[in-house]
């Protein structure tokens, strides 16, 4: 019952709340909506459909509010509160969503986002977790080079940045792919390279290579204006140089090079890439 959607017939309507049957046979068991969110025109017998949860008293209480998410289910939620003990997740209802250090993976900052689970925790009450991995699911809706959105859930450490695509499906950036910094409870948009016979989903935050290299070149281009016409970087430079300075493989950046010299915008020297006439940075 607790962080469902129950409906419960008006036992009675009173100042103090209304009284809805817990089906108990126990008046005493009769759980309380608040008399401001007694819908127009309902009266003693009608049925309602409420959300229940335990307040702060652990006294089981009603709300016909919806929140973001019920038991089992996934939300993005932001962060409205961090304390020593946790951090409190706006949901949609008069009272926030309790995330207990415990159940952080990361540590989650406020006003910030993130994808969690809820659940409920030892004390009954309900509370969020981002350890999320149980709660993702299979899919065969996808295809490759399918374009998807998620958003980033952990990082594993020599393996790569886990995602939920569409909040509810496996997916993963591997470490190969990834050329810049992501975080959990970043969205990311991504490229499916393969959909993998247990349904789960590797992805690339870079499009197919002739469609990546026109926006490769154009962060080239920037960058060698930002550094006055000049970029230390060239065919033997070494991977890890070009992963830091634009976030790009080696491939991808010799791809985009190749482009900018065909189009006469640059000139590669021993030193590095140099803009050419009227692409040169204007002082």
């Amino acid at each position: 019952m607790i962080g469902t959607y129950e409906k419960m017939r008006i036992a009675g309507i009173r100042h103090s709340g209304v009284y809805l049957d817990a089906g108990e046979g126990n008046p005493g068991d009769n759980i309380i909506l608040p008399p401001g969110q007694l819908p127009e025109g309902a009266k003693e017998g009608d049925q309602l459909e409420v959300f229940i949860y335990r307040d702060s008293g652990d006294n089981l209480a009603a709300t016909v509010r919806k929140p973001a998410a019920l038991v089992g289910e996934l939300a993005y939620l932001k962060v409205a509160e961090t304390t020593g003990a946790g951090a409190y997740l706006d949901w949609g209802l008069d009272f926030h969503l309790f995330l207990p250090i415990s159940e952080q993976k990361y540590r989650v900052q406020t006003g910030q986002s993130y994808l969690v689970a809820v659940s409920v925790g030892r004390n009954g009450r309900l509370m969020a977790t981002t350890d999320i991995y149980k709660y993702l699911k299979t899919t065969d809706l996808y295809k490759k080079n399918d374009q998807v959105t998620g958003t980033v859930y952990a990082e594993r450490k020599d393996v790569g940045v886990l995602v939920a695509v569409d909040n509810q499906y496996y997916g993963l950036i591997p470490e190969s792919e990834r050329y810049r910094d992501i975080k959990p409870g970043e969205t990311v948009e991504a490229r499916i390279t393969r959909v993998r016979e247990d349904g789960k989903l590797d992805l690339s935050p870079r499009k197919l290579s002739h469609q990546q290299m026109e926006s490769d070149a154009d962060q080239i281009m920037e960058k060698m204006k930002e550094k006055g016409g000049f970029l230390s970087l060239n065919d033997n430079s070494s991977p890890t140089d070009i992963k830091i300075q634009l976030n790009m493989s080696k491939s991808a950046f010799k791809r985009a090079v190749g482009k900018l010299l065909k189009e006469n915008k640059a000139e590669q020297t021993g030193e590095g890439l140099v803009l050419r006439g009227d692409h040169e940075k204007t002082p």
